[in-house]
């Protein structure tokens, strides 16, 4: 492939397998390095700032390169060399030392604001980011597809980046040790007793993925076994072996998934052995996981970050909170002592419900769920005299609801904290947003060492 631009009227041409050398100026938001060939910006996957490196062209777009590393001529000061070797997804930092991780994710907010331009951007207070003293075995699950190879071995792990081709994890440091000595146990066993395994192109084979699930608070572990049939050979040796062998497992359950599918889930989960659910706790609230309820990867990490939406609060006895995208109501149950009352609303029914069982088990009695989308539960709940003193919000990667932003600025709650995991999305919100309330800060929290990802937690206050 070939691609032509136009620069001062002299004609560029730049091809694919072309070599280029570039001097590396900053991190893109996904972690790859960033340079310019003949003012064309370069996306180059594992430079790091400050390096002057040597990449090959690997696809040619109208607005800017991707190339991959060839060779680097200068190094940066903060390269590392990473604890693992893999090329998959959930490690895209390894190779950068963690403090200079943590100056990155403060600055991709920043990034982000200077795109989108909100009211007042350039004042914003950007705290440091608030990282982990260990930023390693901090992922609390893990879903891996299971193959055989066609020399017969059975291997567990991840898809190569932009790639079908799976890569078999035997370590994976970012994963907690009891989840990844649970995985390879169950590879053995699968090898064992020749459980058939999934093949994609003929859609053939029984088991297609292992998910483990810890709970921190009481050491134990959930095994979910996605399967393509209900049909299980092999099922009961395999158990009476899990039983034996991994005695902190204490829930074995089948997902049924028939679809040929990226998708990870089917829709009907049965028990296999032991518990229903997983006990997790934050803080002083309670938690029953069931095997499908999204609960937070990091759990130290997560108690920090809603240290600081408490914090940022600031929940006075007589005040009133709703909590938008409330889940299994995680924050909302967090900060509810500070509270005369806390209304949670989620469109989920099933995490409504675990939302009000969560509730119970932590003796929470001043909060309210409500299944339904935000932007008309809030005004419904106005109407009825629900006053909102402060508001908080935890959307997913895309951001507020357009609908939701518009409530917002009705309903005019005084104080108001987003709690984002996506800066490209907050800094768009906040365009408008930014037009009633004013940032007083932005506090980051690294929830994903290693990764490129990072959460932050915005204090609003009405103008």
């Amino acid at each position: 492939m070939r691609g032509i631009f136009t620069l001062e009227k002299k004609q560029v041409v730049v091809k694919t397998g072309q070599k280029v050398v570039l001097t590396i100026k900053r991190l893109g938001i996904n972690g790859e390095g960033i340079g310019y060939y003949k003012r064309k910006i370069t996306f180059v996957k594992g430079a790091l700032p400050g390096e002057v490196i040597v990449a090959k062209v690997t696809k040619v777009h109208p607005k800017y390169l991707e190339a991959s590393l060839v060779k680097i001529e200068k190094p940066s000061q903060d390269r590392v060399e990473p604890v693992d070797k893999y090329d998959v997804g959930g490690i895209e930092l390894e190779h950068l030392a963690y403090p200079a991780q943590l100056a990155f994710k403060e600055d991709v907010i920043r990034q982000a604001l200077e795109k989108f331009k909100p009211k007042g951007y350039q004042d914003y207070e950007l705290r440091p980011t608030l990282g982990m003293d260990y930023p390693y075995a901090y992922r609390n699950k893990a879903a891996f597809q299971v193959r055989k190879t066609k020399s017969g071995q059975v291997i567990a792990g991840l898809y190569q980046e932009g790639s079908h081709r799976l890569v078999d994890l035997p370590t994976f440091s970012s994963q907690m040790p009891l989840t990844m000595k649970i995985m390879r146990t169950l590879v053995d066993l699968l090898a064992k007793w020749q459980v058939p395994l999934y093949q994609e192109r003929q859609h053939t084979g029984i088991l297609k993925t292992i998910i483990v699930r810890e709970s921190v608070a009481k050491h134990n572990a959930q095994v979910v076994l996605v399967t393509r049939t209900s049909k299980f050979p092999q099922l009961n040796n395999l158990v009476a072996d899990i039983k034996s062998q991994l005695p902190e497992v204490v829930s074995i359950m089948q997902n049924i998934n028939p679809q040929k599918t990226s998708l990870l889930w089917g829709e009907q989960t049965l028990k296999i052995y032991g518990q229903d659910y997983l006990e997790e706790r934050l803080g002083e609230v309670e938690f029953r996981l069931s095997a499908r309820a999204f609960f937070q990867l990091n759990p130290s990490q997560t108690e920090v970050l809603y240290d600081q939406v408490k914090q940022a609060l600031d929940l006075q006895a007589d005040e009133s909170l709703i909590d938008a995208y409330c889940g299994v109501g995680t924050i909302g149950l967090y900060v509810a002592p500070a509270a005369k009352a806390v209304y949670g609303v989620d469109i989920i029914p099933e995490a409504i419900e675990d939302a009000r069982k969560n509730a119970v088990l932590s003796n929470r009695s001043n909060v309210n769920y409500e299944v339904g989308a935000a932007e008309k539960v809030i005004p419904a709940w106005v109407k009825q005299g629900v006053k909102p003193d402060a508001l908080v919000v935890d959307p997913p990667r895309t951001g507020l609801d357009a609908q939701l932003i518009k409530t917002i600025l009705q309903v005019k709650p005084a104080k108001f904290v987003y709690v984002s995991c996506n800066p490209s999305t907050l800094a768009r919100d906040l365009v408008a947003l930014s037009k009633v309330y004013q940032v007083d800060y932005i506090q980051s929290v690294d929830m994903f060492p290693q990764t490129a990802r990072v959460e932050a937690v915005v204090k609003l206050s009405k103008r």
